[in-house]
This record gives structure tokens, C-alpha cells and sequence, in this order.
């Protein structure tokens, strides 16, 4: 038992002694003229009873002041046993970068929330449907990225359809040590391949942001999250049936009629899992960001932070239903994440999908639609604001005041005498290698002066962004040296154990030409049309049936 609790419990004890009558400062058998008192009379039995009566007033106070100092610290600590956490990151995560801090010293902060379709308990079996998956590692269903601006006045929730076919890297499972190699498959599978850390590195590989968190929750989180807080208000435009058709063998069993209802139990994990009533994941994603605008708007009218009760009752939800990474597992770092969360106007937060295309080599998955994508990872990268309510003092000008105050270090050596490796990266899910490409920019590279620069031929690579990547720090000047060069951006230097010397990484945004392409800087809202954005504090928008499931 720690001390503070030990002399907190004692000093309970003291305080309620305190309370307890003196008995002994009055001489036995004295009154207050000093004579001799009759004792056993009918006069003294009322005092005894009051002084019996206070006695035992105080030894009550004294154990409800123990009792209470005692339980406080016990529900504490059966809270945070409650938590179950996990690594971060399975793997190499030095191709994400942190973005720099604003003037104010302020850094955005990412946490990956991730549904998972788990059906290992009986709990999630009866909620999951088909017992076909009990004992199947869980898929990510449902992911989603929350960015907090590093101001702290805007929030972003971004969503990756869970069909969205992607570049997975290594993995390792934690528990096991089993070692999963890179593949190109759907995004959903990597919580099968070591847990939610390969989710949150295959987040980090394709959008070349720094997560700083992750979370995921189970069907019957889902439930329990929901009815803590008194059911989510959701709306629907025509009447909503998610029943199986002769095409889909299921469906969520959803069963709205139209209008606004709040939803409960089972019918909030209903709504959060229905795909084919609202026409495609795409659909499924603005639900799923209606759900959670409403669950935030929830939140704030009931005053759940200020709210004992209510706030208990929450806790005792959210520590039963999420799992996270380690560095947050505590209570009291989970609910200052929530007033993190809460200081966040509705208007100011925004929620959008990847932008995406359908997936040339199967109908049935899509694969990012790279520049509209690209141009919404810089922003995340940048911090600029996925809304226009903050006027033009938001978080574009912090995060360009940032990049320009970046630490600038010497070269240990001249150009000349500095081993460079230049990596062909410009692969994609959808495009192969450019040919030759690592053997074009090294040229380049020699004509600047880097005449020790060679090409790796061992094969090609895939990475969305070129980066300069350095192992150690007395390289770091001249890895930042040999960016300036080529006109590569200072946030594209990267420290990584990955690389045993300076090496150039060509990534997928520079597939030709000799020159890099500069991007021009994201203004705040400047979304892509094919975003699907949806404001925190819109209260009107109601999901529209796909015809065949309306009833």
C-alpha cells in the first residue's frame, strides 16, 4: 500500500477520534460544584444514553471515513485492472514521422480506434452472428484514425473502407513471436497478423503519419459503450431492414422505420455493422461517423465530466469494452484523453473517408485513389484543419511555422566523400516499379557532387512518399544536406535503425523526371470532393436505404 494512501487512511482515523467525547475530563462521581453525585439515579441514565449514543455516532464516522478513503482507492485500482493493453507498434515504424511542434510547443496527437469482429467469448458469439468464425484471429473491421490538432480546437476522424487492399508490412506478434513477412492484401486482415500494433504500422506505412495511440473495442463494447451512455441518437430516411437476400447470405438484422430514434443494446452494434442497407462501406463509414458525432453530442448535453454517477458508470463501460496500447492504459490517462476530446467544439470537428476507387484486380475491394489521398495524409501530416471554422490563425500557420524552425545540422563530410544508396520505392497497390528508376536519380545525384552515390538493384520497393533515411545522429546533416539538394523537404529526413548509411528511398510521388515535385501547401477544409465529409454538428442528415432493403 503506498504511503500517501496509508497516512491519507490515517489521518481519516484521526479526525473522526477527534469526534469522540472526553469522558475522562470529568472526575468520576464529581459535579460541577465539587461535591459528590448520586450514581444509578434516574437523572443520569439520559446522560449516559447521549453519551453512548455520541460514541458510537463517531465510531460510525470513523469507519465511513476509512471505508470511503479505502473504496475510492480500491475502484481506482479495479478500474485500471480492468484495462487491457497491449505493444503500439509490432514492427519498424520510421517511415511515419512526427509532425514538428507549433510556436507554442504544442504537438497534434493520433489515436488509431479500431472495431474488431471478435467472436471468442460468448458474449461476442451471440451479439457476432455466424458461429462459422468462433476461434478465428479478429479482423478490423471498422478503423479509423481521430487526430487532434495540436492546438487542441480542431479534430479529424478519418475512416479506411476495411476492403481497401494496401501494402501490409513485416509484423511480429507480440504474444507469440511469430513473425508475419510484408504482403499486399485487404487492410482488415492486419489485426490478424499481431494485433492491433501491425493495424497501427500498416496506418503509418500508407499515410506516412505518426500515431501516437491506438484503441480497439469488441460487439460487445459496442453494447455496453451504448447503453452507459443512454443510447445515441440516429436517423434514417426511408424504413431500414438489413435482412439477407438471394444475392448477400447476411445482413446486420437492423430494423428502423423512418424518422430519428435513439438506439440501444444490440441495435447500436446493428447500426454500427450495417453494410448492404445503405449500399456499400463507403456508407457504411458516414453512419458509422454520424453515430459517433452524435455519441460526442450525447456526451456534452448530459455533462457526463461533471456528472459523478453518470461519469462512473462510463468508466466502468469504456475499461470493460476497450483494449489499448500500453503508454495510456491507465485510467486517468484515458480521461484525459477524453477532455481532450471534449474541449473540441462540435464544428470544429470532422469526419471523412479515404478517397478511394474501386480495385482493378477485384470488384469487390477498392484501393486509395492516390492523389486525393495523398493530399489528405499531407494535411494530416501538415495539421492543417479539415474544416474552414477557424478562420486563418489555425494550424496551417503553426505547422508552417514549425517546418521552418527545423534544426538545420552540419555535414561530417563533403558531398563527395558521403556513401549514398539510392532505393527504387515506386511501387503501388495498383502501378508497377518505373524501371531504372534508382539508376536515373542516382545520375542526378552524381552531377550534384554525390559522386560516391550508387543504386541498389536488388529489386524494387514500395513506398507512397520518398524519404531521405539516416542511421545515427552524426549522419543527420548530411542526410539533411543531400535533401536540400534535391529539393526534398526537411519532414522527409527520417532517422532509421532499417539503414546502415544515407539513403534516398524514390518514393511513389516521384515517379519521373529529375527534379522533385514540390506540393503546393493545404489550405484548412480544402478536402477532396470524394471525401465524403461529415460535420460534428450537424443534427439534421439522415442515412439514406438502398432500395431493396427498405420495407
Amino acid at each position: 500500500m503506498a504511503q500517501s494512501e496509508v497516512r491519507g487512511r490515517t489521518a481519516a482515523v484521526e479526525d473522526a477520534k477527534s469526534l469522540t467525547p472526553r469522558t475522562a475530563e470529568v472526575p468520576a462521581g464529581r459535579g460541577r460544584g465539587g461535591g459528590r453525585r448520586r450514581t444509578g439515579g434516574p437523572k443520569t441514565e439520559p446522560i449516559r444514553r447521549r453519551r453512548r449514543a455520541m460514541r458510537w455516532s463517531a465510531t460510525v464516522l470513523a469507519v465511513v471515513i476509512l471505508g470511503t478513503a479505502g473504496a475510492g482507492y480500491l475502484y481506482y485500482q479495479h478500474l485500471n485492472g480492468n484495462i487491457k493493453k497491449g505493444a503500439r507498434a509490432n514492427g519498424d515504424d520510421s517511415k511515419a514521422h512526427r509532425t514538428e511542434p507549433n510556436a507554442a510547443g504544442q504537438t497534434p496527437l493520433n489515436i488509431l480506434l479500431i472495431g474488431s469482429d471478435s467472436r471468442n467469448s460468448a458474449e461476442n458469439l451471440k451479439l457476432g452472428g455466424s458461429k462459422d468464425h468462433a476461434g478465428d484471429p479478429p479482423l478490423a473491421d471498422v478503423q479509423m484514425l481521430i487526430h487532434l490538432s495540436a492546438d487542441r480546437r480542431s479534430a479529424a476522424m478519418v475512416s479506411i473502407p476495411r476492403d481497401t487492399r494496401v501494402d501490409i508490412p513485416e509484423c511480429k506478434d507480440p504474444a507469440t513471436g511469430k513473425r508475419y513477412p510484408p504482403t499486399n492484401d485487404i487492410i482488415n486482415v492486419t489485426l490478424a497478423r499481431g494485433g492491433a500494433g501491425c493495424t497501427l504500422l500498416t496506418w503509418e506505412n500508407l499515410t506516412g503519419v505518426y500515431i501516437d495511440h491506438w484503441m480497439t473495442i469488441d460487439f460487445a463494447g459496442v453494447v455496453r459503450m451504448a447503453d452507459a451512455i443512454g443510447g445515441v441518437e440516429v436517423c434514417v430516411k426511408q424504413n431500414v431492414w438489413d435482412h439477407p437476400t438471394p444475392d448477400v447470405s447476411g445482413g446486420s438484422g437492423l430494423k428502423l422505420r423512418a424518422g430519428t430514434h435513439k438506439i440501444y443494446h444490440e441495435q447500436a452494434l446493428q447500426w454500427l455493422r450495417t453494410r448492404h442497407a445503405w449500399g456499400d462501406d463507403l456508407m457504411r463509414a458516414r453512419a458509422q461517423h454520424m453515430y459517433l458525432n452524435s455519441m460526442m453530442r450525447t456526451l456534452r448535453k448530459q455533462n457526463v465530466f461533471t456528472d459523478t454517477g453518470r461519469l462512473m458508470d462510463l468508466a466502468e463501460a469504456a475499461t470493460k469494452s476497450l483494449k489499448v496500447s500500453e503508454e495510456i492504459g491507465t485510467v486517468k490517462k484515458l480521461y484525459d484523453l477524453g477532455m481532450q476530446l471534449k474541449s473540441v467544439p462540435a464544428d470544429r470537428i470532422t469526419s471523412v473517408t479515404m478517397p478511394n476507387r474501386q480495385d482493378p484486380l477485384d470488384r469487390n475491394h477498392v484501393v486509395p485513389d492516390k492523389p486525393n489521398a495523398d493530399k489528405m495524409w499531407q494535411m494530416l501530416q501538415d495539421d492543417v484543419a479539415f474544416d474552414k471554422n477557424g478562420g486563418k490563425s489555425g494550424s496551417k500557420k503553426n505547422a508552417k511555422g514549425a517546418k521552418d524552425d527545423k534544426t538545420t545540422r552540419q555535414p561530417s563530410v563533403e558531398a563527395g566523400r558521403l556513401g549514398v544508396l539510392v532505393r527504387n520505392a515506386t511501387r503501388t497497390a495498383t502501378q508497377a516499379a518505373v524501371p531504372r528508376r534508382a539508376s536515373e536519380i542516382t545520375r542526378t545525384l552524381v552531377g550534384k557532387g554525390y559522386t560516391r552515390a550508387q543504386a541498389d538493384t536488388s529489386g524494387s520497393l514500395a513506398e507512397d512518399r520518398t524519404a531521405v533515411r539516416y542511421p545515427s545522429a552524426d549522419l543527420e546533416g548530411d542526410a539533411q544536406a543531400l535533401a536540400a539538394a534535391l529539393g526534398i523537404p526537411m519532414s522527409a529526413v527520417q532517422k532509421s535503425t532499417d539503414v546502415s548509411g544515407v539513403t534516398l528511398v524514390v518514393g511513389a510521388d516521384w515517379r519521373t523526371g529529375t527534379s522533385y515535385p514540390g506540393k503546393s501547401e493545404p489550405e484548412a477544409g480544402d478536402l477532396p470532393d470524394n471525401s465524403d465529409a461529415v460535420n460534428g454538428s450537424d443534427t439534421k442528415s439522415c442515412m439514406p436505404v438502398y432500395s431493396v432493403y427498405r420495407w
